[in-house]
């Protein structure tokens, strides 16, 4: 009998390495070989890494969250309560003051668990789990240029290694999942489609976050502690404390315009004890810090409406932070990127990678749990 010949698989490329990157990974690989473009050198363990500057703040995975990871990824959570993360009860395990100013009643008979641990401990052990997947090539250092093919179709990834040289990486699909800094929008343009629809709404949100040797006598069960801001009053002011992993609190400050915490190391202390509740900063006020004071401003929330475009290039999609960027303080952005990961999945196991109009379904599947 004549040897059978295995059809190759097509190829898929991710740009991004971040949460949204590689839960868009995991999703394809029932479908395609995938090579991971990411512009920074990755970690090995749970550390910051420059493209995610937003990692230093506060996380929630939300229940809904929680679930998709599981499904697309079986068993991440499990890793990473492992690893030392949490699934906290909500309201059970929160003590929370709620924007006006009444502290929500806690109760333990609820199904909604979030996953709490560091933005850190989670992207590690996704690393962990979908970088060892043999049907996933990471390529560190290299700098996405610019889309190969034209208005009809994507045919490639035009990319920059370390060492300068540039070179073209064919695929049946491109996905851009490289965050609020997407060049998805001028990389479309250049292929002579029309400038995507988009809109901002920025409440001037500054966030400040430092780690702290959580007390001894907190033990593992301490609970959040979150003080909401009242937006009937301005400049609105909150805050969180978030016990993480390693015995430590990761304490999260957050004011509009006009009452902006600031990196002052000095000045963190206090304006947690001058929130509308003190409860803060009186859990910090003498516990050793472990970190400085790390601050960000890009909180705005930014929409860029692909799935409307009335033209759409067959093998390119969109996804994370680079379609739907949230303010911080929702904690949706994790959850919408596992969500839009498993939409692409659940679209290709009933249109194929390589059909006509696969990529707009992907857009506008991908678009709903935005």
């Amino acid at each position: 009998m004549p040897d059978r010949v295995t059809p190759r698989r097509p190829t898929a490329v991710v740009i991004g390495a971040s949460a949204a990157g590689l839960f868009a990974a995991a999703a394809l690989t029932e479908f395609a070989d995938v090579v991971v473009v990411e512009r920074d050198h990755l970690p090995d363990g749970p550390e910051p890494r420059r493209g995610v500057p937003q990692a230093r703040h506060a996380h929630l995975v939300w229940s809904g969250g929680v679930r998709a990871f599981d499904e697309l990824l079986p068993g991440l959570t499990d890793a990473v309560v492992a690893r030392g993360g949490r699934m906290a009860r909500i309201m059970g395990d929160m003590v929370s003051r709620a924007p006006n100013e009444v502290w929500f009643r806690r109760f333990l008979s609820t199904h909604h668990r979030n996953a709490v641990c560091s933005r850190d401990l989670l992207d590690a052990v996704l690393r962990d789990r979908v970088l060892g997947d043999p049907r996933i090539t990471l390529r560190q250092g290299t700098t996405a240029l610019s889309l190969a093919g034209d208005a009809t179709r994507v045919t490639g990834l035009r990319v920059r290694g370390g060492d300068g040289t540039e070179e073209t990486l064919d695929a049946a699909l491109v996905v851009d999942a490289s965050g609020r800094g997407s060049r998805a929008a001028t990389w479309l343009t250049g292929l002579g489609l029309p400038r995507v629809a988009e809109r901002d709404v920025n409440a001037g949100v500054t966030y400040a976050t430092r780690i702290y040797r959580a007390p001894e006598r907190a033990g593992d069960t301490f609970p959040l502690v979150n003080v909401q801001a009242n937006p009937a009053k301005a400049p609105g002011r909150g805050g969180i404390v978030l016990p993480i992993e390693d015995g430590r609190w990761l304490v999260t400050l957050g004011g509009t315009r006009g009452g902006e915490p600031t990196a002052d190391p000095d000045a963190f202390a206090r304006y947690a004890l001058a929130l509308d509740d003190p409860v803060i900063g009186e859990l910090i006020e003498h516990a050793e810090p472990l970190t400085d004071v790390f601050t960000t401003r890009s909180t705005a929330n930014h929409r860029r409406y692909y799935e409307k475009m009335k033209r759409w290039p067959d093998g390119f999609t969109v996804l994370g932070d680079a379609v739907a960027a949230y303010n911080p303080v929702y904690g949706h952005g994790l959850t919408v990127a596992a969500q839009g990961a498993l939409a692409v999945r659940d679209t290709l196991r009933s249109t194929g990678l390589t059909a006509p109009g696969t990529a707009r379904r992907l857009q506008r599947a991908a678009s709903r749990p935005v």
